[in-house]
């Protein structure tokens, strides 16, 4: 009996990054995904896994994340199997992550189809979420590689963005479009124009595809890469190749984004489709936008984050976080930014909230690693 295409669809959640723009909250052994941002009593990563549940299956969601991080995800995940998470002994950004991936599952079950999500996004309405990805399964189904734009509701300078073209036909999907092509982060006007356009999304990193055809573009691109990829993947099942395996491969994988060898090429030659994605979304790229998803912070009012914050404001609006036991008192200061951790502190407004990346880099050429 002939299976749909989400019957043959399996999740992957790739669990990596710091979120270095959200030190020192964030940090190398507790990065973005394993906080509480929003509020809601759990992890980024247990929303995306919940979210990915209705769509996946327990059975059919992969995690790949780092060796360092193995306990705490699956403190998080206990539903995961132990064939489902996949340790990288060092990251080599995404297309290695959800390559590597793609491939030992297309070896389990060939013709499977794959979607990537991030474990640090924050997204509401799970219904609105839930159809766009089914309509990007069904274009992946049909030989596309598939992404998810989401529309904006501002002209925001801290994303890239999707050039959406015609219309597509694609059976059993909504609302499908061509890729004209990636744009990289714009300027404000820039920004404005594309909101004012129309025919632009924000990037939100998410691609569903079948693993076959996801592999076929990284070997297009990028032939050496997906030599490893499918060598480590040929290994991967048995125990006894998978070590010697990734200690010989894994740290001679090019470091590359998956948006740059597989989306950008595969729109240049008109095999990149995107669904609109109409639910809220958030990359949480900095306190700025992180003060936003807070109900106060988008009052303009003082957003304050800690479950034992000891905060006095008057007249002052921003956000807080707070993780000591420290009184922090504000006065007359507004969009301040605030970060109060045990060993460091970061003070700085939301107009420079995405420069905290570099005090991170200041701070590792240092050598003050300790706080990293």
């Amino acid at each position: 009996m002939p299976t749909s295409p989400l019957d043959r669809f399996t999740a992957i959640i790739p669990a990596g990054g710091v979120g270095s723009r959200l030190w020192p909250l964030s940090r190398a052994d507790a990065p973005k995904f394993l906080h509480d941002l929003t509020g809601s009593g759990q992890t980024l990563l247990r929303d995306t896994w919940e979210r990915l549940v209705p769509l996946a299956g327990e059975d059919r969601i992969m995690v790949v994340t780092g060796r360092a991080h193995r306990a705490a995800v699956e403190a998080q995940l206990p539903a995961l199997t132990d064939a489902n998470i996949v340790l990288e002994s060092e990251p080599r950004d995404s297309t290695a992550a959800i390559g590597l991936a793609a491939a030992i599952l297309e070896r389990r079950e060939p013709g499977v189809v794959i979607g990537s999500f991030a474990a640090d996004h924050v997204i509401s309405g799970d219904e609105l979420f839930q159809r766009a990805v089914k309509d990007a399964v069904a274009a992946a189904d049909a030989g596309y590689i598939a992404t998810i734009g989401i529309t904006p509701t501002e002209p925001a300078v801290g994303f890239g963005y999707i050039h959406c073209g015609e219309v597509v036909d694609v059976p059993g999907a909504h609302e499908v479009q061509a890729v004209r092509s990636f744009v990289e982060k714009p300027d404000l006007a820039t920004a404005k124009r594309y909101l004012d356009d129309g025919d632009y999304l924000w990037n939100a990193g998410m691609f569903i595809a079948r693993a076959d055809r996801l592999l076929e573009e990284i070997a297009r691109t990028k032939p050496e890469l997906h030599a490893g990829l499918v060598e480590l993947a040929e290994a991967w099942d048995d125990p006894s190749t998978r070590g010697p395996a990734v200690d010989r491969i894994w740290p001679k994988l090019e470091k590359i984004a998956i948006d740059y060898s597989v989306a950008e090429p595969a729109a240049a030659e008109g095999r990149l489709a995107v669904v609109r994605g109409h639910f809220q979304w958030d990359d949480v790229g900095d306190f700025a936008s992180l003060a936003k998803l807070n109900q106060a912070g988008r009052s303009g009012e003082l957003a304050i984050l800690g479950e034992h914050a000891r905060v006095l404001a008057d007249q002052a609006s921003g956000i807080v976080v707070s993780r000591s036991k420290r009184v922090i008192s504000l006065i007359g200061v507004q969009d301040i930014v605030v970060v109060d951790t045990p060993d460091a502190l970061l003070v700085t407004t939301s107009e420079h909230a995405q420069r905290v990346k570099a005090v991170v880099d200041a701070l590792r050429l240092g050598g003050s690693s300790d706080v990293l």
